[in-house]
């Protein structure tokens, strides 16, 4: 699966700030910055993100997922 695809899945499911994307075939790295990460626990990010992917991984396009889950404040601290 290519990054621009996988990029539109969360850009399209998620209400995201920020999303990038890349891919060593099956194994993908992700970043994703949202509001809907305000307040949740970094395995309830980690849920929401699996969710929206959860067809890619079910059918084998993507094996294994490493991701980033920030709030839009914890993106602007750590880039500031």
């Amino acid at each position: 699966m290519q990054p621009d695809q996988i990029k539109h899945i969360l850009e399209s499911s998620l209400n995201t700030q920020y999303v990038a994307v890349e891919s060593d075939g099956s194994h993908v790295s992700v970043v994703v910055v949202s509001e809907q990460f305000d307040g949740i626990s970094p395995v309830k990010k980690q849920q929401l993100v699996y969710a929206v992917l959860q067809d890619s991984i079910a059918s084998g396009a993507i094996h294994a997922v490493h991701m980033k889950t920030l709030t839009p404040a914890q993106w602007a601290s750590q880039n500031s």
